[in-house]
């Protein structure tokens, strides 16, 4: 049994204790790509996904609180966030406030009046997915004729904006993902990085979750690519004494958040629900910013998520003593979209962090 939370818990927490360092605004869950691992999607013309987008003066009130409360950086992603006809506007209001203005895009819809406004006031950050670099496997992912050249254009549009290119690992891309680890790394501004650990939908689409669960790789093939990649590699070898925590089984705790989640960053959805991190949507966990006030939000849900605990037998002598925590994607919302439950177990992230956990100790040694 997990304990629920009120938003009135305001003594689990002093005000100035802590302050958000930054946070995320997905403006929108709408995108005019169908990738068939993503999470959130909604269709481009989707008329109730955008009824319910907040107005550009709502997400600047948001904003604008956050602010107040000591944040510097602030993420603008999405669904894809270029769709929206205001996106210039959000984006210069932001910077307004002072905020150190991050984007994440698929760059397909990258116009010239995107790259004169990223030139005169450039983002801390300007993330772009690469799903392939041929059109048959970019587009066997987004499922969208046409947009691999989008996509080209887009990221010729930007050649002289500093960009930061990332990867995804799926099924259907996993034989490109040598060629997509060199495309970015010759034009990433600053270091490569990629995802092999797909989350289910947070609208429990079972259709989409099909498509996700048939992207995912197996453990074996996930530790094999982390160990092809020699930033990884390295990481690895270097820190595999600590990694694997085994005094971690001698903490006699109950909490299920070990993890930064709503210490020094929030996330809000297009429909303005605060919730601690992107893929925590379970009951209790979140609050309308509509209703509530941010900093309500902040100083009272927030550390009262953070302190849930749980009575499961099998959650308090499995997950919560395992010593592999590091090595392992398990977290109470992953673990939600999952099984329905912040402390279920999910045998998958359990062979991934057994499979990472052998290479440590084997690279360790060496």
């Amino acid at each position: 049994m997990i304990r629920s939370v009120h938003i009135g818990d305001a003594h689990l927490w002093k005000k100035l204790d802590r302050a958000p360092w930054s946070f995320d605004l997905e403006i929108t869950a709408r995108c005019n790509l169908d990738c068939r691992h993503c999470q959130i999607n909604r269709p481009a013309s989707d008329p109730v996904a955008r009824a319910s987008e907040m107005s550009a003066d709502r997400i600047l009130d948001i904003a604008r609180q956050a602010a107040d409360l000591g944040a510097v950086g602030c993420l603008i992603t999405g669904g894809e966030p270029l769709l929206r006809p205001d996106f210039e506007d959000i984006y210069l209001a932001l910077k307004r406030l002072g905020l150190l203005v991050s984007v994440f895009t698929n760059a397909t819809l990258i116009e010239d009046g995107h790259v004169r406004l990223f030139h005169r006031y450039p983002p801390r950050v300007l993330e772009i997915t690469v799903y392939g670099v041929t059109r048959e496997t970019y587009e066997s992912v987004t499922r969208r004729p046409g947009s691999f050249d989008q996509f080209q254009r887009g990221l010729d549009r930007l050649r002289n904006v500093p960009v930061r290119l990332k990867g995804m690992a799926l099924r259907s891309n996993l034989h490109e993902q040598d060629a997509i680890a060199r495309f970015c790394r010759e034009r990433t501004r600053d270091y490569y990085r990629f995802d092999a650990c797909l989350n289910l939908r947070f609208d429990g689409d079972p259709a989409r979750n099909r498509d996700i669960l048939a992207e995912r790789l197996a453990p074996d093939e996930i530790v094999a690519l982390e160990q092809a990649d020699p930033d990884r590699a390295r990481s690895l070898r270097r820190n595999a004494d600590s990694l694997v925590c085994e005094e971690f089984r001698q903490r006699a705790c109950d909490h299920l958040f070990h993890c930064g989640a709503g210490r020094h960053s929030f996330t809000v959805s297009p429909a303005g629900i605060f919730r601690l991190c992107p893929p925590l949507w379970a009951d209790g966990t979140t609050c309308d910013l509509a209703k509530t006030s941010l900093a309500d939000a902040w100083h009272s849900l927030a550390p009262a998520v953070r302190d849930l605990r749980s009575r499961e037998p099998a959650y308090l002598d499995g997950c919560r003593q395992c010593p592999l925590v590091n090595l392992c994607p398990w977290c109470p919302a992953h673990a939600h979209l999952e099984t329905g439950r912040m402390d279920g177990s999910v045998p998958y992230y359990c062979e991934v962090a057994r499979k990472r956990a052998t290479l440590a100790k084997e690279r360790g040694e060496r």
